[in-house]
């Protein structure tokens, strides 16, 4: 199996599919209200709304870098604010992340196998030590995974 199969097989399970830890980011995400998107529990620091759109931000910031692009914080910024509650908003907060994820797919499937394994830089041309491609998009499945668990958490801490 290439490198591209792994890793898009990976993305897809964590997603989308079964994976062996749990419910699949989207069915996560698929289950919250436009209500409890933007309440904040006490004691959190972000909502589910933010939390989305940060994981929409580094993932578009990882397909820049597999682009070409100097590796810097996502464009949209580290933690977005997700401004006052809006059901439509949330709609396309939702929506983002989906299209996003669908673009990375792509992208890694048409990743040429042997630069996974070449270092990503950021600017000044210096290379962010070791990171490789695919330790970039390993990396991002991880942290969508580790947010997922956050987003399941504060639901469960607001709707009981």
């Amino acid at each position: 199996m290439t490198t591209s199969q792994k890793l898009f097989n990976q993305l897809q399970s964590v997603l989308s599919g079964q994976p062996w830890y749990g419910p699949s980011v989207y069915s996560i995400v698929d289950n919250i209200s436009f209500e409890a998107a933007y309440e904040k529990p006490a004691g959190s620091i972000h909502n589910i709304a933010a939390i989305i759109l940060h994981m929409t931000g580094w993932t578009e910031e990882v397909m820049d870098r597999m682009n070409g692009m100097d590796a810097q914080l996502p464009v949209r910024g580290d933690w977005p604010e997700p401004g006052l509650p809006d059901e439509q908003k949330w709609k396309w907060i939702v929506e983002d992340i989906k299209l996003v994820n669908v673009n990375l797919a792509g992208f890694i499937q048409n990743f040429p196998e042997e630069k996974w394994n070449e270092p990503v830089t950021r600017k000044g041309d210096e290379t962010e030590a070791g990171e490789t491609y695919e330790y970039q998009v390993a990396g991002l499945i991880q942290h969508h995974i580790y947010h997922s668990a956050q987003i399941a958490l504060l639901n469960r801490m607001i709707n009981g």
